[in-house]
């Protein structure tokens, strides 16, 4: 029996989540003995409201479950950012397969399951990564979604931009250290906030940021200076403060800065948390914040809604063009521009065009995946697939 209802990987890769549909497809096409070489591509049908590029994250999961089947995979790689379709409205492929049909057919829900839910997270934490700038960013969010999950939401929340993560497993996965202050339950537990704080000190180890969480029972700016007063060696303070006590946010950390400032504590940092998205973190670009403490506004982000198409068949060793209706048919590749970022996509084989925006000479992304079966590409280390999107965020317009 079962403890939880969660698909073991076997069964993922059995073919076992997927719609029931496809089986029905490949019942009725064996007994019918018919069983294209097929060109599918995966477009984006539909972006998140306030979202108009995006970054493809779960490639490399996808390709773990077309790996050893009788098909070739190229698209782009792990972390490239894209726009959903060029300006002549041809939708951008991130990833193709071509081989028969019947190699993955029930593969294309957990397929699609892979990236549709990772690009959703790792495009959000980058957006929020471009507002927050250069302060620190931290995951919160994994409280916020299903357990079994929760390592694959701190890998999407770290690529796309989190300086640091809080689940244990996750971090371990990623091969860095977990980041975290101290719960409210700490402070409660000792009934008293400068106990729990010495308590933390003396018990954890060196290495881990004394920040001190600064809002349990008093105002936020008698904790913070009981805190700096009391904790040798304080990073920062963290306010968490509940909305229904908030007010103006941004008063509050002024005000806790200026206070700490005016007794000498100039160097105690403040962190933000609770709550926050991207419009509340553009909101406090300018107040006297050094980092944000972000959970449901990453792991709970909306999908993006990809979609896989056959848009073209293999007739006697040469490709038809085929797509059902609203598609555009074809086996494509896509360029990208390394000065504005803008994408595009292209008749398979041709050459890197002029940027449709900027005019200046664009290079093609897509790359070779699998070759018959055989993976070819070697996956990035998450760090620095996380430095690559942070790169390409650079050259990307606030929105």
């Amino acid at each position: 029996m079962r403890t939880w209802r969660i698909a073991s990987e076997e069964e993922i890769l059995s073919g076992k989540t997927t719609d029931t549909y496809f089986e029905n497809t490949l019942k009725v096409l064996q007994e019918e003995g018919i069983d294209p070489i097929v060109h599918a591509e995966v477009t984006v049908s539909g972006m998140p409201e306030d979202t108009t590029w995006a970054v493809v994250a779960g490639v490399n999961d996808a390709l773990k479950l077309l790996e050893n089947k009788r098909v070739s995979v190229y698209g782009l790689s792990e972390g490239t950012l894209f726009f959903p379709h060029g300006k002549n409205g041809v939708k951008i492929p991130v990833l193709s397969i071509e081989g028969p049909y019947s190699e993955f057919a029930v593969l294309e829900t957990p397929m699609l399951g892979f990236i549709c839910h990772t690009s959703g997270m790792a495009t959000r934490a980058a957006y929020i990564r471009k507002a927050a700038g250069d302060r620190t960013l931290l995951s919160f969010g994994a409280r916020r979604t299903h357990p079994a999950i929760t390592p694959q939401v701190e890998y999407a929340a770290y690529i796309g931009g989190c300086d640091g993560i809080s689940c244990v497993l996750g971090a371990e996965l990623l091969n860095i250290s977990p980041s975290g202050t101290m719960p409210h339950a700490l402070v409660i537990a000792f009934g008293n906030q400068t106990k729990a704080w010495k308590a933390f000190d003396r018990h954890i180890p060196k290495g881990v940021p004394r920040i001190a969480i600064a809002d349990t029972y008093f105002d936020e700016v008698v904790e913070s200076l009981n805190a700096a007063e009391n904790v040798e060696g304080l990073l920062g303070v963290r306010l968490d403060t509940p909305s229904s006590r908030r007010g103006n946010f941004r008063r509050i950390t002024e005000e806790v800065r200026w206070e700490l400032d005016i007794r000498g504590f100039g160097s105690t940092k403040i962190y933000v948390s609770g709550g926050l998205d991207r419009k509340k973190i553009k909101e406090l670009q300018n107040a006297p914040v050094d980092g944000y403490g972000v959970g449901g506004a990453i792991s709970n982000s909306p999908s993006i809604d990809f979609a896989m198409d056959i848009v073209a068949l293999n007739e006697n060793g040469k490709w038809k063009p085929i797509a059902k209706r609203g598609k555009f048919s074809g086996r494509k590749i896509v360029w990208r521009c390394p000065i504005c970022g803008n994408t595009g996509a292209i008749e398979h084989g041709s050459a890197a065009p002029k940027c449709s925006c900027c005019e200046k000479k664009t290079m093609i992304v897509t790359v070779s995946l699998i070759e018959d079966g055989r993976l070819v590409y070697k996956p990035e280390r998450p760090a620095d697939t996380r430095e690559k999107i942070l790169a390409q965020l650079a050259i990307m317009e606030e929105e």
